[in-house]
């Protein structure tokens, strides 16, 4: 498949000669009818019925055993980080091939990222590239993993990439040998499963995000995943400015995150999430006609890992070369068919150009190579 072929089948599948997001929005369910219900209560802040309703969905979806709504999913992540015990000056293990709200959430804290591989079925945090840094760079002492360079090693992140399911199993066994703390970024992968299970319930804590270009929206949105009443309690303190229950005093035990959920943004959450199973089946449809179209391609249709089942947030491809990528972005961003390269790798940013790294030749392969082409769930 060339670059006009590859436009041609674009539009042809999503029957339109106009501009073609990357992945935008849907709203045909109940949205308007859920946010008109929030404002004729007045309760469009983070008090109100949607943001526990949201929550409960979410935990019947996913397994979890408990959600707690966030403004955002970096807010998300900055609380799982924050609640799993990660401190100024601590190392954060995760992948260089991520966005970078994942770094920053790090850098909130006061640690620093250490960038370890990425796995190149799976686009996320390789067990066995971080098996090899931490026995070569790390010990653990008194129940805790110390780098070589004297600095403690307190977390490790992983992100699904594109909603493609990391092999977090093998990741928690090597935390746990290691007394590090796994927290999956499930910001894409909501809806994918990984052994059966859905992601974000293998790790003690993990992060949702429903900005406007996921799977499901709330305009904005994340949300805290929590397998531990005393995690999930926690979360939820933290979230709501530390203020303790009372009638009518304010007394608030400690600095905390006015990180809760307004009530609005939660009710088209609820609506979306009514039609969640519907769009992961249209977009697994949608990454099968690409498979089988990038067939007869030099181009690689990029599917899901073995034992998972991705939602495909984002299709993906990976070109020849960097000259085939860039010329293929170029053409197709000429013609208003929108097609993005990967993010720019961590380690390469200036905020983060001086954090520790393994060897990262996968991640190195594939910022040179990949495209994410359009995605958006396609309502016939």
């Amino acid at each position: 498949m060339n670059t006009s072929q590859l436009i041609s089948f674009i539009r042809d599948y999503y029957k339109t000669n106009d501009f073609i997001p990357l992945h935008a929005p849907v709203f045909e369910g109940k949205e308007r009818q859920y946010v008109l219900d929030t404002l004729d209560s007045t309760f469009v802040s983070s008090i109100g019925q949607y943001v526990d309703k949201l929550e409960q969905k979410i935990v019947g979806y996913t397994n979890s055993k408990h959600a707690i709504a966030t403004v955002n999913g970096t807010a998300a992540l900055h609380t799982a980080l924050y609640v799993s015990g990660v401190k100024a000056g601590d190392l954060v293990i995760t992948q260089p091939l991520t966005f970078v709200a994942t770094c920053n959430a790090i850098n909130y804290l006061g640690a620093e990222p250490v960038f370890v591989d990425v796995n190149r079925e799976t686009l996320g945090l390789c067990p066995d590239a971080l098996l090899s840094y931490l026995e070569e760079n790390c010990k653990v002492r008194d129940q805790e993993c110390y780098h070589n360079k004297g600095a403690r090693v307190s977390a490790a992140v992983v992100m699904h990439t594109f909603g493609h399911p990391a092999r977090v199993d093998e990741l928690r066994e090597v935390c746990d040998r290691f007394c590090i703390e796994l927290i999956e970024d499930a910001a894409e992968s909501l809806g994918s499963l990984y052994k059966g299970s859905h992601t974000g319930t293998f790790a003690n804590m993990s992060a949702l995000s429903f900005n406007g270009n996921k799977i499901i929206t709330t305009g904005g949105g994340g949300m805290v995943l929590c397998n531990q009443d005393a995690l999930a309690n926690r979360v939820k303190h933290v979230t709501t400015t530390a203020k303790q229950p009372h009638p009518y005093e304010f007394y608030h035990d400690e600095v905390a995150f006015n990180y809760r959920m307004p009530n609005i943004n939660a009710a088209i959450g609820c609506a979306q999430l009514e039609r969640l199973s519907e769009y992961i089946d249209n977009k697994r449809e949608l990454a099968l006609l690409y498979h089988t179209e990038f067939e007869r391609s030099d181009v690689e249709f990029i599917v899901e890992p073995k034992g998972a089942r991705s939602n495909y947030w984002l299709n993906a491809v990976l070109c020849p070369s960097k000259k085939y990528r860039d010329e293929l972005l170029s053409n197709t961003n000429k013609v208003g068919v929108m097609t993005r390269p990967v993010w720019q790798l961590m380690h390469t940013l200036p905020m983060f150009k001086e954090s520790m790294c393994g060897p990262l030749n996968n991640s190195l392969f594939l910022a040179e190579r990949l495209v994410n082409i359009p995605s958006s769930v396609s309502i016939k």
